[in-house]
């Protein structure tokens, strides 16, 4: 096991375009932590650059203390797991996941009781003569992780290796391999673009967006204390609600001139965000507003309605069965404790006594209206 530390880390393609802008990342000894953002965003580049399948423009980055920028993958003592499984398919699946220990001339004996053990853990020791085109799509991802396990290294890094499988197996796939952190209590650094992926398995998230680190935390963290307006959308399914609004005497403007309370003190005829999750809007409260109902979604466990206020769509999930059709009025409540501010130039979460988590914002306005 060994802990990560990414410090001001950059990378440059030919001159001039930088693609990761002076990354830090701490990760601890034994850690999970996932990898998250869209498309584009740098991840995968990140971890080729840990893996020392990318160079490092500018930075460092050290493995269990030791700084390895100049060091080959092979010296590193990490291991990776790919998306596409990458398996030799003339060989048999004792023989691909013994295969990194035989090119290192380790003893047949040591090779057999290391595949073993590894097959026992990821339960496939009872396919160890079958071949990759006789196995499952989850079989060969245990394959390769199993390939990597092997090894024994100090620090296992995953490259988003659930994309390529079903709905239903990337769900079984996700409890095994978090069960298999906390068996082995190795160090991972996981990559994906799927937020639920991020919130259901990892111990921290990095949250990236253009080359740059937008946060860092545990999934409830991030969930529930976005930092600013790019982690609060990107982070939940469906996404949060983003209404802008006005800042009144002791209240919000939004949309239609409805008013929400205001719970703490803002500058009068700021110009803010209001966001609200989809789960925290409630069909029954003490300030109600009527919306159209554009779509329903019904999932069996709940509910997703997608409703116009105005001219904006507006997500609500709720636990209860909803016995309308599309272009009926349905009353909502958006004012909820659980509510998030944010500065509407910056994008960035206010900070009051009631949101203690970033800079407070300014008026920007003199004259107050409605939006």
């Amino acid at each position: 096991m060994a802990s990560v530390e990414i410090s001001a880390v950059k990378k440059v393609y030919g001159n001039t375009t930088e693609v990761m802008h002076g990354v830090d990342v701490p990760i601890n000894d034994g850690e999970f932590v996932i990898l998250v953002g869209p498309s584009g965003c740098g991840k995968s580049t990140l971890l080729r650059m840990i893996a020392g399948l990318e160079t490092i423009s500018d930075g460092e980055i050290k493995i269990a203390g030791n700084r390895v920028n100049e060091l080959e993958p092979k010296d590193r003592d990490i291991a990776m797991v790919f998306q596409n499984y990458a398996l030799y398919p003339q060989m048999t699946v004792a023989q691909n996941m013994g295969f990194a220990l035989k090119l290192a001339k380790r003893p047949s004996e040591e090779i057999a009781t290391e595949v073993q053990k590894a097959a026992e853990i990821l339960s496939l020791d009872h396919l160890l003569d079958r071949k990759p085109a006789e196995l499952s799509g989850g079989q060969r991802q245990r394959v390769a992780m199993g390939r990597a396990i092997v090894r024994n290294p100090k620090v296992f890094l995953f490259d988003e290796p659930l994309s390529n499988l079903d709905a239903k197996l990337r769900v079984k796939m996700r409890s095994e391999i978090k069960a298999l952190h906390q068996r082995l209590k190795t160090t991972i650094v996981y990559v994906t673009h799927d937020q639920i992926e991020a919130m259901t398995m990892a111990d921290k998230i990095v949250v990236l967006n253009s080359g740059r680190v937008e946060q860092i935390g545990t999934p409830l963290e991030l969930y529930d204390h976005p930092s600013n307006l790019f982690v609060a959308t990107f982070m939940g399914s469906p996404a949060m609600n983003i209404l802008p609004g006005v800042v009144n005497k002791n209240s919000i403007c939004i949309a239609n001139k409805i008013e929400i309370p205001l719970k703490v003190s803002l500058p009068i005829g700021s110009e803010i965000l209001y966001g609200i999750r989809p789960e925290d809007i409630s069909l029954n409260g003490n300030n109600i507003t009527p919306t159209r109902i554009q779509v329903l979604e019904p999932t069996g466990s709940e509910t997703h309605v997608i409703t116009q206020l105005g001219n904006q769509d507006i997500t609500v999930v709720s636990k209860q069965r909803i016995h309308a059709k599309i272009g009926d009025m349905l009353n909502i409540c958006l004012d909820s404790p659980r509510a998030h501010l944010f500065d509407r130039e910056s994008g960035k979460r206010i900070i009051t006594e009631s949101y203690p988590y970033l800079n407070s914002i300014t008026a920007r306005t003199e004259n107050v209206e409605c939006l």
